[in-house]
Formats: C-alpha cells, sequence, structure tokens
C-alpha cells in the first residue's frame, strides 16, 4: 500500500502592504529597471507602484530628482552620432522624430531642464525649436524669434508652484535672449505653450501664442559680443547666459529676471581674456549663481551672495587640484574644460579629451567617469523619476 500523501504546503507568508511599499521607496531613483522589475512580478505590486500615492511618496522620499542621462553638444568639426545617451537603464521615448523636418541628429541640443529638452535646427530658416519630453516621447515644433544677430534660448516649466519633480505635465515657458544687430540692443523675448504634453503640433500649425518681445537693452554690447551657446542657468526667478566679448575672449553674464522682465548685466569674477572655453555658469546647493573655471588642472569655483551690505559680491569658494582627484596620467598634455552641471547642486561635468567626460561633487569631491572620451563642448543632464505608465496602460 503506497504511502499517503505529503499535506499541501502552508503558504508563504506574506508582508502587510505597508512594509512592501516601505521597501520599495527606498529602491534607488537613478536604477528605474528595478522598479520595472518589481511592477511585473504581481498585479498587487503594478497597481501600488503605478498609483499615485506611491509617486508622490517616492519623489517626497527621494528628493531631488536623479540624472537618468544627458544630452550634449560636439566642439565644431566633430560629429554627434546619438541624440541622447541614457546613464541608467531607462530608455526614451521618441514618436517619429523624422517629422521634425529633417533627421533628428541635425538638431542641437540647447536647454533641458523640468523634463523637457529644447532642441534646435539651425540649418532651417527661420531656426527650428523642438521642445521634447523623453519621458513620453511627446513633442511640440515652432519656429526661433527672427531678425537677431546671436540667440539662446531657455525652457522651463510655466506652471506656477510645481516642485519640478516629475513635471512633464501642463504647459512650458520659452525665453529667447538675443543680440538685434539691426536696432542695436539686446532684446528678450517670451511665450508660453497652449498645448499640453501629449498634443503634438507640426510645421503646419505653429503653437498658438507667439512670441513676445518682453525687455529692449544693453546696447553697447551688441557690436562687440556673442552669447556663448551653453546651458542656461536658472536661479530662483532669473536666467543667467554667459557672454563672450570678441576682442579679448574675457566673459561676463546676461541676466534676465522673469518677474520684472528686465536684462542686467553682472561682471564675472575672473577678469582675463581668453576664458570662455575654459568656463560655466552654475546654481550651487545654496540656491547662488556659480562660476566655475578650469586653469590648466586646477578647478576654481565662485558664487555670488548678498554681503553684508545688501549688495551682491562674488567669494570663491572651491579650490581643486585636478591632478591629485582625477586619474590624470600626463599632465603636461591633459586638457580638461567645464562642459556643464546640475542646477541647484555642487555636481559639475568636466571634459578630459584622454581620458573621458567626469561627473564631479565639488562638496564630497567624489567623481565618477560616465562617459567615454569624446569631443563634448556642453552637456545637458537630464533629470527626473522615472514615470511607471499608470496600471490601465500596461493592463
Amino acid at each position: 500500500m503506497p504511502p499517503p500523501p505529503p499535506p499541501p504546503a502552508a503558504p508563504a507568508p506574506t508582508l502587510p502592504a505597508e512594509l512592501i511599499e516601505e521597501i520599495f521607496l527606498r529602491l534607488p531613483p537613478d536604477e528605474p529597471e528595478w522598479l520595472v522589475r518589481a511592477s511585473l512580478a504581481s498585479k498587487h505590486w503594478l497597481g501600488l507602484l503605478t498609483g499615485p500615492a506611491f509617486r508622490t511618496r517616492y519623489r517626497e522620499f527621494h528628493g531631488a530628482p536623479p540624472m537618468l542621462g544627458f544630452l550634449y553638444t560636439s566642439i565644431p568639426g566633430s560629429s554627434i552620432t546619438e541624440r541622447f545617451v541614457s546613464t541608467t537603464k531607462f530608455g526614451t521615448r521618441a514618436r517619429d522624430m523624422k517629422d521634425w523636418g529633417v533627421c533628428c541628429l541635425d538638431y542641437d541640443a540647447w536647454d533641458c531642464r523640468h523634463g523637457r529638452v529644447l532642441l534646435c535646427n539651425i540649418h532651417l530658416t527661420p531656426n527650428a525649436l523642438v521642445v521634447w519630453d523623453p519621458m513620453t516621447g511627446d513633442w511640440n515644433w515652432l519656429v526661433a524669434p527672427e531678425n537677431y544677430h546671436w540667440q539662446q534660448v531657455a525652457v522651463l516649466c510655466a506652471v506656477s508652484g510645481c516642485d519640478h519633480r516629475a513635471c512633464h505635465d501642463g504647459p512650458f515657458r520659452l525665453v529667447s535672449v538675443t543680440l538685434d544687430e539691426e536696432n542695436g540692443c539686446c532684446v528678450a523675448y517670451e511665450r508660453v505653450s497652449s498645448l499640453e504634453t501629449g498634443e503634438q503640433s507640426d510645421p503646419d500649425r505653429h503653437l498658438t501664442h507667439p512670441w513676445n518681445i518682453m525687455s529692449y537693452g544693453l546696447d553697447h554690447l551688441v557690436d562687440d559680443v556673442d552669447i556663448e551657446p551653453m546651458p542656461p542657468v536658472l536661479i530662483e526667478d532669473a536666467l543667467h547666459f554667459m557672454l563672450v566679448y570678441l576682442h579679448d575672449d574675457s566673459v561676463a553674464i546676461l541676466k534676465y529676471d522673469l518677474g520684472s522682465k528686465c536684462l542686467s548685466l553682472i561682471d564675472a569674477p575672473l577678469v582675463e581674456t581668453d576664458i570662455a572655453c575654459a568656463t560655466i555658469l552654475m546654481g550651487t546647493d545654496d540656491g547662488s549663481l556659480g562660476f566655475a573655471h578650469v586653469d590648466g588642472l586646477t578647478l576654481n569655483l565662485w558664487s555670488r551672495q548678498m554681503a553684508s551690505d545688501g549688495v551682491p559680491a562674488w567669494t570663491q569658494r572651491v579650490f581643486i587640484n585636478l591632478k591629485e582627484l582625477l586619474p590624470i596620467q600626463n599632465p603636461k598634455q591633459s586638457l580638461i574644460i567645464p562642459i556643464g552641471s546640475v542646477e541647484g547642486s555642487d555636481i559639475i561635468f568636466l571634459n578630459s579629451l584622454d581620458l573621458g567626460i567626469y561627473e564631479i561633487n565639488l562638496k564630497s569631491l567624489q567623481w565618477k567617469k560616465i562617459w567615454k572620451a569624446e569631443k563634448f563642448r556642453a552637456l545637458f543632464p537630464y533629470m527626473s523619476f522615472h514615470n511607471l505608465p499608470e496600471k490601465r496602460e500596461l493592463l
């Protein structure tokens, strides 16, 4: 007589939902594939991780959004092989980029902020601008202001009170600062989109609201200055653009106040010639404007803060010997230039043309290599939490 069958195994103990959520909250935001894999394990976990309550708690728990990748511009004469470089397992979404008018690689990155990327095609007349959301794949097409000599455009969220931790929905705002040779002045334009993310526009149907001229000024700049094609910096309610003087390659800072709609000029803390290619602006972790310059293998950082007399002044904060920090093997032949930063932090990106692209925290001095050696001129970090699709989109 065969032995009786063994009793059925007891069901595996389950963790309380509250404890499961606490575990998921601690998954690192810069490794978005972990949350994706967890959401596919069961319908219960899928509903939890795609719900608005968990999304809100996750962003509040981790604070500032992580860097999921970057865009870049190249040194003149070199080519662009990728539009977006992912530093995680995050993959961008792009719908019919060929509909932008030409190959998407003909569009240069001009800015990246609040979950949106601003690209420009200077080969089209007038210049074509595309505001692209890598998270959703949605994009809007529009034309840049005309009748300018040099121009730089910034993109930012237009939703009042938004914390920008997962900023994708709602209208966006564009600010264009141009040097108008015809009228002999510097001009600031603004444009606020009327389309919400998810609606695409095309070359035959531009965004509803036109460019509005907000400010004229600084007439003396036009004959001797260019706007450097580097990432603009947003500090509180003002955008800052780097200017380069043509006669000696020295620099200054153009400030556009979004509240008062006024343009003003800020002197750089470093009054030297031939420094434009080795200098960038930063938004530091204390909310002040930063000015970073690499001299040989020395990195210097100044910040502009309010002095005791109530007048903003530059103070040198950081002095770093890069030879002692990075794995530089041939100091005499190494060329290092700053190419970007993360707004609201002390993180800077340096390009060593023989070693690669490095990310450095200027406070902790921790660093990591994020990309191979490339001829990058500017780097635009894409900062965002990875938004899992809602449950109804996955089922």
